[in-house]
Order: structure tokens, then sequence, then C-alpha cells
């Protein structure tokens, strides 16, 4: 008697999934690093606004900015 193979589930479709990207907050500060390609350095301006906490790129920045959960300090249009 012959066995069935599995079947595997269709991979999902990777195009249609959007990027993940930084919540917009009044507080960040991007600087542009003079490079050949787009590339920022994230800055965290709360609570103070006086001396900014370094968050290195955008990558690294983005679980960090999308944890916080001070929700006032983001942009209405993203709450």
């Amino acid at each position: 008697m012959a066995l069935q193979l599995p079947v595997p589930p269709p991979a999902p479709e990777v195009y249609h999934l959007a990027e993940p990207r930084i919540r917009r907050c009044t507080f960040r500060r991007l600087i542009s690093v003079e490079s050949t390609e787009r590339i920022y350095d994230v800055e965290c301006l709360y609570p103070e606004r006086r001396v900014p906490i370094p968050l290195g790129d955008l990558e690294s920045a983005l679980p960090i900015c999308n944890a916080c959960t001070a929700a006032h300090i983001f942009r209405p249009d993203e709450d």
C-alpha cells in the first residue's frame, strides 16, 4: 500500500506584506549620515528635549520606538 506524502502549505506571499515602519513621534530626531545610501541615525529627545538619547540607525531604533508606551508622544494620525 502506498502512503500519501504530506503536502506542505503554500508559502505566504511576502510582497503583499508592508514593511515594518517606525511610528511617527514628536520627540524623535533623524540625522542624515553622509553616505552613498540613505542612512539615518535616530535620537530620542523624550522626556527632557535637552539631552538626546542615541538609538542607532533606523533598523535598530524600530523595535525601541515601536515598544514605547508613552502614547501621548505619537502624532495623532498614528494612534
